[in-house]
């Protein structure tokens, strides 16, 4: 069975690769080489039992991931308390492009959608999907002010940011649960958030691990996934597909690299 870690100082328990679901709901101006179709319903249905046999316990959704939420809400009823379910705030996808609001207004108009969507009463974990601008959300937005307010209500588990800077990312581990940061083996720059992670004991999510598919062409599965698992602040590895046969593979070979 894949293995679980502890997110950072919360009691929750995640497998060591989650499965990313952007490709379940959306398509349109997406960062993959390749296009492709939205798989059908008994398609993600397959998919999320395979992800299940191979000990896969993490989704990674969001609203901005187009019909994503929906799905999985509707799919996820029977065994909602064996998944933990981590979703976003912030950014919105709609014709053709993205649009961000991190006022706290919006926040919590998305966490309580989110909910509907996903047709629970509580969200496990809550990302800001940032735009970039890291360091304004956090001081300015008081972003993490407005999602403990969720937490200590009961309807999070834990929060944090999915940063696209070095210093968004500290402040994130400094001020929440868990920080989702880019790391791969041509891309190293925020290697310091995950070791800063590590020594306060904070969760980190890898994203864009194979550098939205286009990274495997130089760079082997195994050797990019051994990597990201030297590093030993990283929690889990964000991996999004909705081709069983390569999620069966990236399991299969991180499990060699954990035991290597």
């Amino acid at each position: 069975m894949l293995q679980k870690r502890r997110l950072g100082q919360t009691d929750i328990e995640v497998s060591v690769i989650g499965l990313g679901t952007v490709k379940i709901g959306r398509n349109q101006a997406v960062k993959y080489p390749a296009a492709f179709s939205l798989p059908s319903n008994k398609e993600v249905a397959d998919l999320l039992a395979i992800a299940s046999t191979l000990g896969i316990n993490l989704i990674d959704t969001a609203p901005a991931y187009g019909t994503s939420e929906e799905r999985l809400g509707n799919l996820l009823q029977a065994n909602r308390h064996d998944w933990v379910i981590c979703t976003k705030v912030g950014e919105e996808f709609s014709n053709g492009e993205s649009h961000f609001d991190f006022s706290e207004r919006h926040i919590i108009q998305s966490i309580e959608r989110s909910l509907k969507r996903l047709q629970t009463d509580y969200l496990d974990i809550v990302l800001v999907h940032s735009n970039g601008d890291d360091q304004m959300i956090i001081e300015q937005e008081k972003v993490f002010s407005s999602l403990e307010k969720f937490k200590t209500a009961g309807k999070i588990r834990a929060f944090g940011m999915s940063t696209k800077t070095v210093a968004g990312g500290l402040m994130t581990v400094a001020s929440s649960d868990v920080a989702m940061v880019t790391y791969h083996p041509n891309y190293q720059d925020e290697r310091e958030v995950i070791a800063k992670a590590y020594e306060k004991q904070k969760g980190i999510f890898i994203k864009k691990a194979f550098a939205s598919g286009h990274l495997v062409k130089a760079q082997s599965i195994a050797a990019t996934l051994e990597f990201i698992l030297a590093e030993k602040g990283v929690t889990s590895v964000i991996i999004g597909t909705i081709n069983p046969e390569h999620l069966r593979e990236n399991v299969v070979v991180l499990e060699k690299a954990l035991i290597a």
